[in-house]
């Protein structure tokens, strides 16, 4: 097989499909737009880079100076918000509920006198924990609150025992904890989650893309027609010239009343040919299905190479990055948008099904974020689902992009994960064109939804 006819291959299946998504609107706004929307509206969502002013509520049964000083000091605190004060734990529970607050703390009574007297004064804080982030910062932002009001309460009263201030402070507490956060210091959520969803949904919508651009070949009955035109469009012509004249001689003898039988029989042989292309036409040859199949799917592939692009470009910190990392990191995430496209064309032509095809995507991608360590540890998960996350390929690409645009760490480390998803993505291809080729030797198995 000469590379010229691999590349009229290619470029027959290009133009089959642009012609494809030119008159359907839908299918152009899924390859074009909607991925564009996706990362343009995720990156809005998370532009206020931290969360700050959670709205909490207060029952203050003290009044006294030291549980005003409290209010105050949870007020100012950049996390938290002291929505508004409440008389009885009823309406706090109604706010709660509500979501009008999402924590309250209640200052009991005498807090100001046991504190002057030396005794336990606790500080009750009821949190809606089925926020796990919102509960965990307004506990930090209470517990902080908590602890610099003990400090200053246990330092004044030292400094009444006539030690000095600084050796007061010493005194109150003489371990110390120097904390350094060593990558997200600022805690950009943009950057920590941002840049990582947006890859699990181009990922999630790239599995679909694979899937509908075969599947829907086999649901309308067109998948020899598409072979067919990519492997030889002339002798497609003719065939299809062919019975079109056979159709209109078999009219004009029926207008006449002298029908041939033969001929009537040999135009139906012929239609049925053209509505399973797969039995008359060339054999099908592995070269040129290959090619037809990058062809089919090079649009995607540009559109999706170019939101890439893009999605790095936003998720680039202000510090300077490693070019070389950059481009790792887009080599990634290109291989990853490749091996999505044959992922889902894989599960539709295993299962002769565009329905069941579009299942089996949405059932390994939409959940694979939970499973790729960023949200919840690797480490915490229990081993089954350890092996279910390393079996995903979103999983790989999140470590290199985690390590590369926001550890910065050395690009010889993400090698292996390169080498993984191109492996994966070759071997996917060859796989689907295998599949492919089985598709277009049953015919009868074409339709399914």
């Amino acid at each position: 097989m000469r590379l010229t006819q691999l590349s009229e291959a290619f470029i027959r299946s290009a133009a089959y499909e642009r012609r494809f998504l030119h008159k359907n609107p839908w299918d152009l706004t899924m390859v074009v737009w909607i991925p564009l929307l996706t990362v343009l509206l995720i990156w809005w969502i998370f532009s206020q880079t931290q969360i700050t002013n959670l709205p909490i509520g207060i029952i203050d049964q003290d009044n006294g100076p030291v549980a005003n000083t409290a209010v105050r000091y949870l007020d100012a605190s950049p996390t938290l918000s002291v929505r508004q004060m409440y008389y009885s734990a009823a309406e706090a529970e109604a706010a709660i509920l509500q979501r009008d607050i999402y924590a309250v703390v209640i200052i009991p009574e005498d807090f100001s006198r046991n504190i002057s007297s030396s005794k336990s004064a606790p500080l009750i804080l009821q949190v809606n924990a089925q926020y796990g982030t919102h509960s965990g910062i307004i506990q930090t932002g209470v517990q902080a609150v908590a602890g610099t009001l003990s400090a200053g309460v246990e330092i004044q009263r030292l400094i009444k025992q006539g030690m000095a201030p600084s050796q007061a402070a010493i005194s109150y507490s003489p371990i110390s904890i120097q904390r350094i956060s060593l990558f997200n210091a600022a805690t950009d959520y943009q950057q920590f989650l941002a840049s990582t969803v947006i890859p699990a949904l181009l990922h999630i919508l790239a599995m679909v893309i694979g899937a509908t651009t075969i599947g829907r070949e086999l649901r309308d009955k067109q998948l020899g027609h598409w072979y067919g035109f990519i492997a030889s469009a002339q002798a497609y012509d003719n065939l299809s010239g062919s019975i079109s004249a056979n159709i209109s001689d078999s009219a004009s003898a029926n207008i006449s009343g002298n029908v041939n039988n033969n001929v009537a029989d040999n135009t139906v042989q012929k239609i049925a040919a053209l509505s399973q292309p797969a039995a008359k036409l060339p054999s099908v040859h592995m070269g040129v299905l290959l090619f037809g199949l990058l062809g089919k799917y090079f649009w995607p592939m540009l559109a999706y190479g170019l939101w890439s692009i893009l999605a790095l470009w936003l998720a680039t910190p202000q510090e300077s990055v490693a070019s070389s990392a950059v481009f790792a990191t887009y080599l990634g995430l290109l291989l990853l948008m490749m091996l999505s496209f044959w992922l889902g064309a894989i599960f539709t032509l295993g299962s002769f099904s565009l329905r069941m095809g579009l299942s089996a995507t949405g059932f390994i991608s939409a959940p694979s974020y939970a499973f790729a360590g960023v949200t919840f540890p690797y480490i915490a998960i229990s081993d089954s689902a350890k092996h279910w996350s390393d079996a995903l390929p979103l999983t790989h690409y999140l470590k290199l992009h985690i390590a590369q645009m926001q550890m910065q760490a050395p690009v010889a480390i993400s090698l292996p994960i390169l080498y993984g998803l191109a492996i994966a993505t070759v071997v996917a291809m060859m796989l689907t064109a295998l599949l492919t080729k089985r598709a277009l030797a049953h015919p009868e198995r074409w339709g399914a939804r």
